[in-house]
């Protein structure tokens, strides 16, 4: 989920505890403790690409870094709020905004390690994009509204909206999953695995990856009052093992085996970038298999750690086919 959205979130659960005198420094100490989880961001190593993203939503947005993390926000704010609260307040508030990160991240894709360092398993829900406009309006509106009527029992109608909004997407995943399991009867494949997620932004356009006869499908649903499937491409899954089996004990096979558990067994060769290993569930476009990330395998340099790309260029041609589905046309 977005940062602006965490921070949001953060501050309705602060202001929901407060009273009116405290709306206002509630706000910030939820808001500013909801975000600081996704520091984790800036935790990288330029000999180790991949360091970057195994870490993100790992120790920081566990439920176990809970207390460690609103502790690290309470001394931070602290020094702007001594005057208003006491520290146990500002602590018991930014536990509260801390919390919401971890959890709120699983509604999306990607996965949260909610239980490590206990569980390895990344939690992913699939029920909304990390960045929905009309889902952070809404919460904008809200916390604003608090502050200006001052009635901090106008936060639970924020939970409410969330409860509502998740629920709607709750609906529209299983209604993508059905229509998935009627196009692979079409086709005679049997489903072994399926990922059904919205496109960035919205709740109408959603995305359908699943995985039949040794292949990864795409193809793309409009989920309005009718659906609307939008044919996609299909992609070859990759038995990295297999292919480099000779590289054991390198440091491009261990890279590999650490980016195929971040993809959950999703790999496939990008179809226009030579050497590049991506994840086959993300692209943009829910038709396509061009993954908006990879590695780039060079085996002529098996010691070193494969450079990690991204491909998210949104070209003229990718919006319009976009907007087009996203319209129902």
């Amino acid at each position: 989920m977005d940062p602006v959205t965490h921070g949001l979130i953060g501050a309705s659960a602060s202001q929901s505890v407060v009273s009116k005198k405290q709306l206002r420094p509630a706000a910030i100490i939820g808001m500013v403790s909801a975000m600081l989880a996704d520091l984790d961001v800036f935790i990288t190593d330029p000999a180790d690409p991949l360091l970057n993203i195994e870490l993100h939503r790992q120790f920081s947005h566990s439920f176990v870094f809970v207390p460690v993390g609103a502790l690290i926000a309470a001394g931070f704010l602290w020094y702007f709020f001594r005057n208003k609260m006491s520290f146990k307040k500002i602590y018991a508030l930014s536990f509260l905004g801390y919390a919401t990160a971890g959890i709120t991240d699983t509604f999306t894709s990607y996965g949260t390690k909610l239980l490590w360092p206990f569980l390895d398993t990344r939690y992913s829900w699939d029920l909304i994009s990390v960045f929905d406009p009309l889902f952070s309006a809404i919460i904008l509106g809200l916390v604003i509204f608090i502050l200006y009527k001052k009635k901090p029992q106008i936060s639970w109608f924020v939970w409410g909206w969330i409860i509502l909004y998740l629920s709607i997407a709750v609906i529209q995943q299983q209604r993508g999953k059905s229509v998935a399991k009627v196009i692979a009867q079409q086709q005679n494949h049997r489903i072994e695995r399926l990922v059904v997620k919205p496109t960035l932004g919205n709740q109408l356009l959603w995305s359908i990856r699943y995985e039949a006869q040794d292949s990864l499908f795409a193809h793309g649903i409009r989920l309005g009052l009718h659906s609307k499937v939008y044919r996609g491409e299909a992609a070859l899954l990759i038995n990295w093992q297999q292919q480099y089996n000779q590289f054991k004990g390198t440091a491009l096979y261990s890279d590999l085996k650490r980016f195929d558990n971040l993809s959950e067994g999703y790999l496939i060769r990008h179809p226009d970038k030579k050497n590049i290993i991506g994840d086959g569930r993300y692209a943009m476009l829910p038709t396509e298999m061009s993954p908006l990330w990879g590695v780039k395998v060079d085996t002529t340099q098996p010691d070193k750690h494969l450079p990690f790309k991204t491909f998210r260029e949104a070209t003229p041609a990718v919006k319009d086919a976009y907007l087009d589905m996203l319209l129902g046309k």
